[in-house]
């Protein structure tokens, strides 16, 4: 199972419009120009205990999450 290909979870913004909006699909975030502020970023995990493959997956998500904070930072300023 590739946790990246599943892509589900709850993802919570505030959009330069002051709006929050929810999305369940890593898929559907919008554009990190977009984006004011990361509320949640949570994605689906398999519970424990996880196999050496899982624990790389789930390395991915934090590799993501800092990617989309970085984008979303270098568009703020």
């Amino acid at each position: 199972m590739n946790i990246l290909q599943k892509k589900k979870g709850e993802f919570t913004f505030l959009t330069n419009n002051m709006e929050v909006v929810s999305f369940d699909n890593l898929d559907d975030i919008p554009d990190a120009s977009e984006i004011k502020e990361i509320i949640a970023f949570l994605p689906e995990v398999p519970p424990p205990p996880h196999t050496v493959q899982q624990h790389e997956e789930i390395h991915q998500w934090m590799n993501k999450f800092q990617e989309l904070l970085k984008e979303i930072y270098a568009t703020s300023s």
